[in-house]
């Protein structure tokens, strides 16, 4: 498969997965669904369900194991994410995600996180250690403008593994019908919501 960069150069369709938990029970110990929505371009393709543990340890294996065996894994350039946790604080290496993937790996942010109340937080877990470390493997959150006329207002928050800043920014760019949030994450956030709720939320 052509490198990211490339297919974006060449004017390429690019399919991308979007993973997002579902409306979950704050409970402890209790289970949280994930939604991945395959979108070649903005158009929806696809999807996978599955589930991983509230404030647990297990995100990073479970949307590879989600992914890697799946019809999809061959057809996808990139997997974004909704930030760096499923479930409260189950943290993604986005490291490890993007090498057993071989995929560049884009946590997408609506908006700057306090990143010094999240490692407060953090604190508070028996590994806390662990936790605190996988957050700051992520890197550096970068922010992209749109430098397209008309668009000079649409900006991307994220952190990225496996590809450079510029070509992250361009693909978020591309796979974007409106706002900031991509096609693909959009629509995990809106049906994971209506397939636990039975409605789509009001915002995604």
């Amino acid at each position: 498969m052509k490198s990211l960069a490339e297919v974006i150069r060449l004017g390429k369709q690019l399919r991308t997965i979007g993973f997002d938990d579902a409306p979950f029970n704050h409970q402890a110990g209790s289970k949280v669904n994930i939604s991945g929505i395959i979108c070649t371009n903005t158009r929806f393709e696809g999807m996978l369900w599955g589930e991983a543990g509230k404030d647990g340890v297990d995100a990073t294996d479970v949307l590879i194991n989600m992914l890697k065996p799946s019809k999809f894994y061959q057809q996808v350039h990139a997997v974004l994410l909704d930030g760096i946790a499923i479930g409260g604080f189950n943290l993604i290496n986005l490291e490890k995600l993007s090498e057993s993937l071989q995929l560049p790996c884009i946590a997408v942010m609506r908006k700057l996180p306090d990143v010094t109340a999240v490692k407060k937080v953090l604190t508070r877990f028996d590994d806390a250690k662990f936790r605190l470390d996988t957050l700051d493997a992520a890197g550096e959150i970068f922010t992209y403008s749109s430098p397209v006329s008309g668009l000079e207002n649409r900006s991307f928050f994220f952190q990225v593994k496996g590809c450079s800043v510029e070509t992250a920014g361009l693909l978020l760019e591309k796979v974007t019908d409106t706002g900031n949030v991509p096609e693909s994450l959009r629509l995990a956030h809106l049906i994971g919501a209506a397939v636990k709720t039975g409605q789509s939320s009001n915002s995604a």
